[in-house]
């Protein structure tokens, strides 16, 4: 019986999901291991594992391989991920603050809310169902509006990654002059300021929400 247990769970660890977010993780490593030589390689590899992000999700759907570890992975390598692109665009541009502030607040709003949902014992932190708030039902509800959001602010500090120039570290400076370009990569980079600033609205909701339940929670066990 034991032996059984043992190789369902080793089993796990090769669903197609889990295995996609193994090369997302070697992808990452891959991709800032060359930033500072290679950046167009490195924006490829970062956009690439992001990409993946959605694709793990589908086969695990299709192929009815949800699982816990899956979904923690793949939270892990989001967060991870993205703070090592925002630490690393605090080193180019000046307030630095700017993306540590951004930082804090995406690791803070995801992890109470992760814990928040295993308090409520929902086997997903996507789970809003019972929230009140409409901006984030309609976040994890309708899933062309999530992906929007998250594409934008992954492309937003891409372009600002590559665009970023020692002689003008200053980050209001740079985004103006990619706006002033009048290019289709000033084009998308006002439209990936716009689901940025959503994003960001969202994290703070979330962050509130989560907040609100983890408190709730003590309040009726001390009760």
């Amino acid at each position: 019986m034991a032996q059984s247990s043992k190789k369902e769970g080793l089993s796990v660890y090769l669903y197609i999901p889990n295995i996609i977010g193994y090369i997302r993780v070697i992808m990452n490593f891959g991709g800032f291991a060359l930033c500072y030589t290679n950046k167009p390689l490195f924006a490829f590899l970062y956009f690439f594992s992001f990409v993946c992000d959605g694709l793990d999700g589908y086969f695990a759907r299709k192929f009815n391989q949800v699982s816990t570890f899956g979904a923690v992975l793949d939270m892990v390598t989001d967060r991870v991920s993205t703070a090592c692109l925002l630490a690393l665009l605090s080193q180019f541009y000046r307030p630095g603050m700017t993306f540590l502030a951004l930082l804090a607040l995406d690791i803070t709003s995801h992890w109470l809310q992760m814990y928040s949902s295993f308090l409520s014992g929902k086997t997903s932190h996507k789970d809003v169902r019972d929230n009140s708030n409409w901006l984030l039902k309609a976040y994890y509800g309708y899933r062309p509006f999530m992906a929007f959001c998250c594409v934008a602010c992954e492309v937003l500090y891409i372009i600002l990654f590559l665009y970023a120039d020692e002689k003008s570290p200053k980050l209001f400076d740079v985004s103006r002059n990619i706006i002033m370009e009048a290019s289709l990569v000033s084009l998308v980079f006002v439209l990936t300021l716009f689901g940025f600033a959503v994003k960001q609205v969202i994290n703070v909701i979330q962050m509130k929400s989560a907040a609100d339940s983890c408190v709730l929670y003590d309040t009726k066990r001390s009760n």
